[in-house]
């Protein structure tokens, strides 16, 4: 029997460098990105199916009644969405997901799919985290403020996660999450069947 993929939640602080973390995980390990379903328009290029599932408004609210979101949020009036059939399809194919989301839908994801591994990224200092933001050029000192008290607040969550790591070199926190997704496939519960099927025989 073929065991489960692993679903791999990331998320972390505004800033924090998930992005750049995952899309480097993405191009040196085998995972399956997460497409979110989303009640907003394509933008140019975007294609359904590959970028999103692009749905109305009505189909979203159905689906959220039909309880087949991991988690969705509502962000400038369109609503964006996990679909929990399409990941755990996958799971259960033996594919490894990734999912990159804030930290209120991970939680929200761990309390549907507690199997999960869920993975913190922190920066490596408030003062760096500044630097970064600051970098992007494109916030207002009012908007960068309140992003770095929203990242003070955030950072109480990490506890509620399996793993915290440090994004001070992209390369070193990619290493470290390889080397997590590598002991997580080791671990016993997640062998049970293969380890039933050597006890019969």
């Amino acid at each position: 029997m073929m065991p489960k993929g692993l679903l791999i939640v990331v998320s972390g602080p505004s800033g924090a460098g998930k992005g750049t973390i995952c899309k480097e995980l993405l191009k040196e390990i085998d995972l399956n990105i997460s497409i979110s379903a989303t009640t907003r328009e394509p933008r140019t290029g975007e294609v359904d199916g590959k970028n999103y599932f692009f749905i109305s408004k009505n189909e979203f609210k159905e689906m959220l009644l039909r309880n087949e979101f991991l988690e969705y949020a509502e962000v400038y009036g369109n609503y964006y969405g996990t679909p929990k059939k399409y990941v755990l399809d996958m799971l259960e194919e033996g594919k490894d997901v990734l999912l990159e989301i804030d930290i209120q839908g991970a939680l929200s994801v761990k309390e549907i799919y507690p199997d999960g591994v869920f993975i913190f990224i922190l920066p490596p200092s408030m003062e760096e985290l500044k630097k970064r933001i600051e970098k992007r050029g494109s916030e207002t000192k009012e908007a960068m403020l309140k992003r770095l008290d929203a990242a003070y607040r955030e950072l109480k969550y990490v506890f509620k996660y399996d793993y915290g790591v440090l994004n001070d070199e992209v390369d070193s926190a990619v290493d470290n999450i390889k080397a997590i997704i590598k002991a997580e496939k080791c671990k016993v519960n997640r062998k049970k069947d293969i380890i039933d099927n050597i006890k019969e025989v």
